[in-house]
């Protein structure tokens, strides 16, 4: 318990010093470029909080605001021209213009890579047993492909028909904080009723049925609200199907491959050349090699966590969290 509550308070300590660098400078425009510094932040709370269950995208909308990176006036480059996002055309006359928020957003889905390929390399066997399975040596691996592409495609479906509402509207703190209490209250429940069976569960996510792996992307569809957290709605739909703590997060990692991955890529073609333009190549890497880094410790740590002790440590966090926000979102109004 005691290294569950050590990661989590140090999610919260940089999140405080991405604040108070921010706060002691209040009379400093704010950059057109990423700091070093701002980029390890990112990478660390992105690392850290993309597996566990407390969501890593809440937590980046709130570190990016701290680091005064969620400024939504056009941007200019130094001949004064407006930079874009995507230029007037004669389909979009007005097109739509670069902000340092639009950049941003993308930078903290294109550095999840490294968040991937921290998993990658952990759970290496299970993807070497599902590429077995596609050349018919593994049947038991054939099944766990079959189930993560089940869970990942409804999710897709979902997203790719609501981004840009989604963009427009519950990128906010104030989303996330309900989200956080909203999830707090799925994950205690959840635990509750796993306490409460009589059996513990054996199954594999290999195991799961077409329907308990349909069941599991359409749960997982929650994740689309900032703040909620895809990983801890897809280890709640594991619990659901029979899967015990650290089966539900090893499936929650497995699934969350392609879910990232095609974030990652469909965010960077989209609007990825002009967050290189604005931010740089080099913030860009030293953000995923620092997000792959935490990420490894943290997927580690949250294996072994949830053997012995199961959600109920992260759904207290995620009340601290909203508590905490909440005077800092008044302030906003």
């Amino acid at each position: 318990m005691r290294y569950a509550i050590a990661i989590l308070a140090t999610i919260l300590t940089t999140c405080l010093i991405a604040a108070e660098t921010v706060q002691t400078t209040p009379d400093t425009p704010t950059p057109c470029r990423l700091s070093k510094r701002d980029a390890v932040i990112l990478g660390v709370v992105e690392g850290i909080t993309e597996f566990l269950p407390i969501s890593s995208t809440g937590h980046l909308i709130i570190t990016n605001h701290a680091l005064g990176l969620d400024d939504e006036t056009p941007l200019v480059d130094a001949s004064g021209r407006t930079m874009w996002l995507k230029p007037p055309s004669p389909e979009h006359p007005e097109g739509v213009p670069l902000t340092l928020k639009l950049a941003a957003d993308t930078y903290i889905v294109v550095i999840q890579v490294g968040a991937i390929a921290a998993v990658v390399f952990i759970f290496w066997s299970s993807l070497a047993s599902m590429l077995r399975g596609l050349a018919g040596h593994d049947a038991a691996g054939l099944r766990l492909l079959r189930n993560i592409a089940l869970a990942f495609f409804l999710v897709v479906f979902v997203g790719l028909a609501i981004d840009d509402w989604i963009d427009a509207n519950l990128f906010t703190l104030t989303t996330v904080i309900a989200a956080l209490v909203v999830g707090a209250g799925f994950m205690w429940a959840a635990e509750r009723w796993r306490k409460g069976q009589h059996k513990q569960p054996t199954k594999e996510p290999a195991d799961l049925t077409p329907r308990e792996a349909v069941q599991i992307g359409f749960i997982q569809c929650l994740a689309l609200w900032p703040g909620m957290s895809r990983s801890m709605v897809t280890m709640v739909g594991g619990y659901f199907c029979g899967l015990a703590p650290a089966k539900a997060a090893e499936f929650s990692f497995l699934v969350g491959l392609p879910v990232l991955g095609g974030a990652a890529v469909y965010k960077g073609l989209r609007a990825g050349p002009a967050m290189i333009s604005l931010f740089g190549w080099s913030e860009m890497l030293i953000g995923g090699a620092v997000a792959a880094v935490s990420a490894g410790i943290a997927v580690r740590f949250l294996v072994s966590y949830l053997q012995r002790f199961g959600l109920g440590v992260f759904a207290v966090y995620r009340v601290v969290l909203a508590i905490f926000l909440t005077p800092w979102t008044l302030d906003l109004i």
